[in-house]
């Protein structure tokens, strides 16, 4: 969000901090007490539901008014085996009354499913944190496929915290009788029954949910009826059992959020907008050459559904042909896009130079994830930047831009529309499993809010030959950006050659000419460094007596949250520290040497072994710090604040 927020609201990050209140909604002898923020973590066997799950409660708090931030976390077998660590799936949920940036270093609540869930997440669970556990699922063999010799339920072991035993499956087949459903069947929804619990224990709206089920299961009106009636049995369960006596109330966060119009979005949903927009802002197709590949295929499958907007998508057969579907598409004069991941990029590589040589507009869509080769495919990285900025041979500069968080992609995509088709180069769009799956509230932005994308193609001869014949030159530039003419083919007298081989500088020949190569190269590089981009925003709150930081953490991509929220923590505690978030990471901005040479320190964390700030070092010559983590899972706020504190008092 972009609204400001006291530091010591996050300072709070993650603590159940409230008031009292006289009991009333939560029944007559329930006690509701009004807290500021939450962290609530489903978790259960991949086969559980606990992403929809998740992602019901999500959308009922995103309508209630909440700001939020989510982390869904799922296995990257399509179905591992049941009851083990390895198929573990979980959903984090941080919602709050004020503006929040990340989805909370550990969760208030944990909803575990199954033994295998409990110890899967136990670890990230605080002294005194609230554990609903299905009873039911704490039998010999389950606990025995986790390595529990003894139920952890009775042996002590959980005493530090507030622990709710509910026989989430017993109760959820016994409220479902009435259907004739088998037993399985009745199991299924039991998920259901866990979400109208939470609903209870935190007054979400219900309207929402139960005509979402019904909805998703509208060819089978008795298994909607089903889950409705099990979401209703966990919210009465929650009203009558004595053993939670107390429900939640967090208030809308109606002072964090800009008037507008809100939705719930993902990265990967608000990214697919974007593109959309774009095409639309630039009056041209949008064309998607792709090959599906976790965790970029949502955004195949979204565009795929909008035809109406004039979206043509192209599943092909594997990343090569997807992206030379794409530059095929961008050489006819549509926005042309692909999309993939890591392994996805290495394999375009080829015909990302080959459009660099061609100058074509064209949207490489990274969605980065763990690495190297297949490496973790459902977890979160940020280790492709140097193969983004040289991962092809030859000298081939390709602008590079990096969304911040979920509703961010939108921005990014138009950001990176607009580069590709103002100075006719490919643009490597580096987003993230982390904010391609997490999403958070976006304001819907009015129409006259976006950029005015359109183009000029080429309509006519450009050149004129010495003997006055009027001529096309398909490589005479314009001067001020260096883009060379967009010729639709089929245009009469715009015939030219394409191709890999090296053209000719203003006629497009092929030449091998020493000179000319050195020239078109250069001139290439030139383009991408005259890349306009806005000045970078210091965030720098000055003391009392005007000084400024001593310490500047720069960070880009999805960093962005955690690395906020640790700031605001360490200026909290009374420390003072600067602040520099990058969307722009090639070319860098115009002023981003002088705001490194500001600082005595400088502290670059990243998802990586130090991408970034091998990069910066280089280019600056600065001693940028480089603090990193390649666990697959986002940095957490906490521990970013301890590195800044101990980084500004070394």
């Amino acid at each position: 969000m972009t609204s400001q927020v006291s530091s010591t609201a996050e300072q709070a990050d993650g603590a159940l901090v409230g008031e009292q209140r006289s009991p009333g909604d939560g029944g007559p002898d329930k006690e509701v007490r009004r807290l500021d923020r939450v962290i609530i973590r489903f978790a259960g066997d991949s086969g559980d539901g606990m992403q929809l799950t998740g992602d019901r409660f999500t959308s009922e708090t995103a309508s209630f008014g909440n700001d939020l931030s989510t982390l869904p976390n799922f296995p990257a077998e399509i179905r591992a085996p049941a009851g083990t660590l390895p198929g573990v799936s979980s959903f984090q949920l941080h919602f709050a009354d004020h503006d929040i940036l990340t989805p909370g270093d550990a969760p208030n609540v944990l909803v575990a499913m199954n033994p295998a869930a409990l110890k899967a997440n136990i670890a990230d669970v605080p002294r005194g944190a609230e554990i609903i556990v299905n009873t039911d699922e704490f039998t010999k063999r389950p606990m025995a496929k986790v390595g529990y010799a003894t139920s952890p339920l009775e042996d002590g072991s959980l005493a530090a915290y507030n622990v709710h035993p509910v026989p989430l499956t017993t109760l959820t087949i016994e409220a479902l009788k009435e259907f004739g459903l088998s037993r399985k069947e009745a199991e299924r929804s039991k998920n259901m029954f866990a979400l109208g619990l939470l609903s209870w224990m935190y007054h979400r709206p219900t309207e929402g949910t139960e005509k979402f089920l019904r909805a998703k299961f509208a060819k089978k009106p008795d298994i909607a009826e089903a889950n409705v009636t099990a979401f209703r049995a966990g919210w009465n369960f929650g009203e009558t059992t004595e053993d939670f006596a107390v429900s939640y109330e967090v208030a809308p966060a109606t002072a964090a959020f800009p008037t507008g119009t809100y939705r719930n979005i993902s990265g990967n949903l608000a990214l697919s907008y974007g593109l959309i927009a774009a095409s639309q802002q630039a009056d041209l197709p949008l064309y998607l050459g792709s090959y599906p590949i976790t965790p970029a295929s949502d955004i195949l499958h979204e565009l795929s559904k909008h035809k109406n907007f004039g979206v043509r998508t192209f599943q092909a057969e594997d990343e090569i042909a997807g992206i030379g579907a794409a530059l095929g598409a961008a050489f006819g004069g549509s926005l042309a896009v692909t999309t993939t991941s890591g392994p996805g990029v290495a394999l375009k590589s080829e015909t990302i130079g080959l459009a660099v040589s061609l100058e074509l507009p064209l949207l490489i869509v990274d969605i980065q994830r763990g690495g190297p080769s297949t490496g973790l495919p459902t977890k979160t990285e940020q280790a492709d930047l140097l193969q983004a900025m040289y991962g092809r041979n030859g000298e081939a500069p390709v602008p590079i831009v990096a969304p911040r968080t979920p509703a961010d992609c939108f921005d990014a995509a138009l950001d990176a529309a607009r580069i590709a088709l103002t100075y006719r180069t490919p643009v490597l769009l580096l987003s993230d499993g982390y904010l391609a799956n997490g999403s958070e509230p976006w304001r819907i932005p009015e129409v006259d809010e976006l950029p005015d994308l359109r183009v000029q193609f080429a309509a006519g001869p450009n050149h004129e030959l010495a003997d006055g014949t009027e001529v096309f030159w398909p490589y005479k530039r314009d001067p001020q950006t260096l883009a060379r003419p967009w010729a639709v083919p089929g245009t009469p007298g715009l015939e030219h050659r394409i191709g890999g081989i090296e053209k000719q500088d203003g006629t497009g020949n092929i030449s091998y000419d020493p000179a000319n190569h050195d020239f078109m190269v250069r001139t290439r590089q030139a383009k991408v460094d005259g890349v306009e981009v806005p000045d970078v925003e210091v965030d720098d709150p000055a003391d009392e007596s005007g000084r400024g930081a001593g310490t500047l953490v720069v960070g880009w991509g999805s960093t962005y949250g955690p690395i906020t929220a640790a700031v605001r923590r360490v200026r909290g505690a009374g420390e003072r520290i600067a602040q520099v978030h990058l969307r722009h990471l090639n070319p860098f901005p115009r002023n981003l040497g002088e705001v490194l040479a500001r600082y005595d320190k400088v502290i670059v964390p990243e998802m990586n072994l130090g991408q970034l700030a091998t990069l910066l070092r280089a280019r600056y010559l600065v001693d940028a710090r480089s603090h990193t983590q390649v666990s697959g899972m986002p940095f957490k706020a906490e521990q970013l604040a301890e590195v800044f504190k101990e980084a500004i008092n070394d």
